[in-house]
């Protein structure tokens, strides 16, 4: 260990139906195959941290815990205090976000010098380059298309949180991706960790089963306090600087709430139809986070999701404190209904609750992408994130937007959110007016495809 320092179509899912239509595979250059991914008598896996913040401790901490040899080899963030922090929660076990305990005991799993901690916008790629077989992206969702596109190109596995992309090109881009993980046999593990936690994998299995019949609607919910905020900024910070350092409030850089933290939601849905949506409409704003803090987000959306078969899933997602606050998912079916993040199934008097081992999913999702490394398993969730990511931004363009929004239609836009350049000084895609307070979307008014 080292002591830190400073210095498409809407069928059921199929890689086909949705892959078609997004793009070119990336040049025929980026599929060069990678060496094994040890070295000769070696099955050590070495491990490269890109975003430092609390899930980035969380998943290296997960990382490092699955079974075999595992070190930490290289991280990289666009700050140094955030990486440092995080090097340092590692090593001590201190202050981690998701599971102390997980901590513990990781010390002599974690190498990583001043010289394998790289600051900056182009650290990914310096971490990337660094000897490591599998890296984690847990920077700010906008970074994951540029991120997972380069280590593919570079043959690395890969875990990357969710969202995978706040917009469509950056979806196609994933998709791209994905592509070349595929032919290069990668393994890709996607942090939409419900489908590891067994609670939801055998309540999908009983409704998948046809326990509580044909699926007729759903509704989901992310409803809660909102996010930490920020102070105001300090004197001489540039805006992308501030920004950046208050990632969620920002579409371009979080994806809005119904992005970042609903798709959770969502890609239970989705699962459960094992369809996406083709129709979205819905309407949100902001009530109550409002003002210089909150940068251009909305603190509510509400939006009908209808499938191909004319069944619909009702979603919100809601900012704001002192009201009724639910994250979970409710499926009613011709002979029954779920509660599914309860794990609970009535068919007229009879009652289904799950008494199965509690896992910790954040855990086995980590346990089972190793896994797959190390025995040469398929294993690439990068479509099912791209396609649950790409519902979340259907609904923010209906909500945005005011207007219905069809699966395609979302899918081919060109709007891209993007600063003018990737540097400190750049200037990001939304500025504040003369009050301070930042522009946020207009029903009936905004543009979105």
């Amino acid at each position: 260990m080292t002591s830190p320092k400073r210095n498409i179509e809407s069928r059921p899912l199929t890689r086909r139906t949705f892959v078609r239509g997004t793009g070119a595979v990336l040049a025929a250059s980026a599929l060069t195959f990678p060496r094994h991914v040890h070295a000769a008598g070696d099955d050590t896996l070495k491990v490269a941290l890109i975003g430092c913040g609390g899930r980035g401790s969380g998943a290296a901490a997960q990382a490092l815990s699955t079974s075999g040899s595992v070190k930490l080899w290289a991280m990289a963030d666009l700050f140094a205090d955030k990486l440092d922090t995080s090097l340092s929660a590692l090593c001590t076990g201190q202050d981690a976000q998701y599971d102390r305990a997980a901590h513990k005991g990781l010390a002599g799993r974690i190498e990583v010098p001043p010289e394998r901690r790289f600051v900056g916008f182009d650290a990914y790629k310096q971490a990337v380059d660094s000897g490591v077989d599998v890296v984690i992206l847990t920077t700010a969702p906008h970074f994951r298309p540029i991120h997972f596109e380069y280590a593919a190109q570079q043959g690395k596995h890969v875990f990357m949180e969710k969202p995978v992309a706040v917009d469509a090109a950056g979806i196609r881009r994933v998709l791209a991706a994905a592509e070349v993980a595929k032919q290069k046999n990668l393994k890709v593990g996607v942090g939409l960790q419900r489908h590891h936690d067994a609670l939801y994998e055998e309540t999908v299995k009983r409704i998948h089963d046809g326990e509580i019949g044909e699926v007729v609607y759903q509704r989901a919910y992310w409803n809660g306090s909102g996010y930490r905020v920020r102070p105001a900024r300090e004197a001489g910070m540039s805006e992308m600087t501030y920004q950046l350092r208050n990632p969620y409030h920002y579409t371009w850089i979080s994806g809005d709430n119904i992005a970042e933290q609903h798709v959770h939601n969502l890609d239970v849905c989705n699962w459960i139809k094992k369809a996406h949506p083709v129709t979205a409409q819905g309407q949100g704003g902001r009530q109550v986070r409002i003002g210089p803090l909150f940068g251009d987000i909305y603190d509510h959306h509400y939006v009908e999701f209808t499938y191909e078969d004319g069944s619909q899933l009702f979603s919100q997602c809601r900012h704001m404190t002192g009201c009724w606050s639910s994250v979970a998912e409710f499926v009613v079916g011709t002979k029954g209904k779920a509660e599914v993040n309860a794990g609970r199934i009535e068919t007229g008097a009879d009652t289904w609750r799950y008494r199965g081992p509690k896992t910790n999913p954040y855990q086995v999702e980590h346990d089972r992408l190793f896994e797959a490394i190390r025995n040469g398993q398929p294993y690439n969730e990068a479509e099912q994130g791209a396609i649950s990511t790409m519902t979340a931004i259907m609904g923010r363009m209906a909500t945005y937007s005011g207007k219905a929004i069809t699966w395609d239609d979302a899918l081919k836009s060109e709007l891209a959110l993007v600063p003018d350049r990737y540097d400190f000084d750049g200037t990001p895609p939304v500025l504040p007016g003369p009050d301070g307070i930042y522009p946020c979307a207009v029903p009936g008014v905004t543009k979105v495809l």
